[in-house]
């Protein structure tokens, strides 16, 4: 008598899909959120500086979902996480001063499934205590929001994890029944990814300064709404590289006026 072994149907659509935890506290909640997500067919989790891991009390919370906490990446920084995602959505459960794009849950689901099968996709998940930063919500192409009880709107993360998780399968089933391609599968070039949309706003940042017009010791909220900008365009990785050529075109002819400049004065003081 052969014993059948059980399989996930919705793996090859949710297998590109990152959860993200950012300096978790408690290891109890890094456990329960490995089972939450293979609750879901989720098996992805990137630990970002965890406060306390690996713990026995992970392994205790994850119950039978040990094979998603032993294959969990743990990564020293943010950019480690999302190395090589073309698209990167934050939970967020307050309004920011400079708004970014906003999805529901279900949209967000939707939205990693359809693009999971072109290219990593994060879903990223901050600390118990405050969330995600500022700066880590910039890196992000857009943002969810769960709209909880506001008389107790604190969720716990595990307990946000498997809310997430769940739209996300849903999203996959529909996606299953009725295959249609990703946004992305029909664009002559892939959308650029994280960490090259990142070189570009440093490049961006520091030909700013190079001209004059930015300045780094009073920035204002210039860079903050250039990356809101770039990430609701989300332009693919020829643009981008069109875009930092002008860059470096830039930066060359102020360097060729600088040296100009400097030998002017060198005549001069003769």
């Amino acid at each position: 008598m052969t014993t059948q072994t059980l399989s996930d149907p919705l793996a090859p659509l949710l297998a590109n899909i990152r959860v993200v935890l950012i300096n978790t506290q408690h290891p109890g909640n890094i456990g329960a959120t490995a089972r939450a997500m293979k609750n879901m067919g989720l098996s992805q989790l990137y630990l970002v500086d965890p406060q306390d891991f690996p713990a026995d009390k992970a392994v205790w919370r994850a119950g039978h979902a040990t094979d998603v906490l032993s294959q969990a990446r743990v990564v020293a920084t943010l950019d480690e996480a999302i190395t090589g995602c073309g698209l990167v959505l934050g939970t967020s459960a307050r309004e920011r001063t400079i708004p970014w794009s906003l999805h529901t849950v279900r949209e967000a689901g939707e939205h990693a499934v359809r693009e999971a099968s072109a290219h990593p996709v994060a879903i990223l998940f901050g600390r118990e205590d405050r969330g995600l930063t500022n700066e880590e919500l910039q890196r992000c192409h857009a943002h969810l929001h769960i709209p909880a009880n506001p008389v107790y709107s604190a969720l716990n993360i595990a307990t946000a994890v498997q809310v997430v998780s769940y739209e996300v399968r849903q999203a996959a089933l529909v996606q299953a029944e009725s295959p249609a391609k990703p946004a992305w599968a029909e664009w002559d070039i892939a959308p650029a990814t994280a960490e090259e949309l990142e070189y570009y706003i440093q490049h961006l940042e520091q030909t700013m300064v190079d001209i004059g017009f930015h300045n780094r010791s009073n920035p204002r909220q210039t860079m903050t709404r250039l990356r809101r900008l770039f990430s609701r365009i989300r332009p693919d990785q020829m643009e981008l590289s069109i875009l930092r050529g002008i860059l470096t075109g830039t930066q060359h002819v102020v360097q060729r006026e600088q040296q100009t400049r400097a030998a002017l004065e060198q005549l001069k003081n003769r």
